[in-house]
């Protein structure tokens, strides 16, 4: 009886955590959107003047969601048009990208744009992504959504048995420069830890990060 009593109020904490996440993430994410707008007009009068770079403002890219589904997480585009294939001309550079934990240096990375740069130095390009988490796809905070082949770093079903998030435990701890195989273990750290007050704390972390500007690239 009484470990049906335990197993009943941790089902109940559980499900009143994901009430006030799901909460939060609707609230913020809206006040996000906002700031997506702003940032969008900005683009977009940017790309009429830069005559080198044309292309849409958005960038879209597959990545495992909860119970692995997949969906599509949005950027303000930072690359050229068909990045991947201009970097999977390159062997060499792709090599390396694949030994680099899925990242290029600044100086190295073929694909950015100009404006790209800056928007990856401060973080906006990310901002889109509050129109994921308003979706239901992401939250604000859980482990950072990956690409299907960053699968085999984790354990999967560990990872996706909770939503990705825009910010996470390992962002909050250095976000690129942090590699695998000890980026797989911080967020594993997450899952296992995760709480709405936790969340909050993880959140603040992140905020900093972003200030700093700490592994952003």
């Amino acid at each position: 009886m009484e470990k049906d009593s335990t197993e009943y109020n941790k089902l109940n904490d559980k499900c009143i955590y994901r009430f006030f996440k799901r909460l939060t993430d609707i609230i913020l994410s809206l006040f996000g959107i906002l700031l997506i707008l702003l940032f969008s007009l900005f683009i977009f009068v940017y790309y009429i003047f830069d005559k080198r770079d044309r292309g849409p403002i958005f960038f879209k890219q597959s990545r495992m969601g909860l119970h692995g589904e997949t969906f599509y997480m949005y950027k303000f585009r930072s690359m050229v048009v068909n990045a991947d294939e201009k970097l999977k001309e390159n062997p060499t550079l792709y090599k390396k990208y694949l030994e680099n934990n899925y990242k290029l240096e600044p100086r190295d990375d073929v694909r950015m744009t100009r404006i790209g740069t800056i928007l990856r130095n401060t973080s906006i390009d990310e901002l889109p992504q509050f129109l994921n988490v308003l979706k239901g796809d992401m939250s604000l905070v859980g482990p950072r959504p990956v690409v299907a082949v960053e699968l085999r770093e984790y354990d999967a079903k560990k990872l996706l048995s909770v939503k990705p998030g825009i910010m996470g435990l390992w962002q909050a701890q250095g976000r690129s420069n942090i590699g695998y195989p000890q980026r797989a273990d911080i967020e594993m750290d997450y899952v296992d830890n995760a709480s709405y007050w936790f969340d909050l704390k993880v959140l603040l972390k992140n905020i900093i990060i972003v200030l700093k500007k700490d592994g952003a690239y």
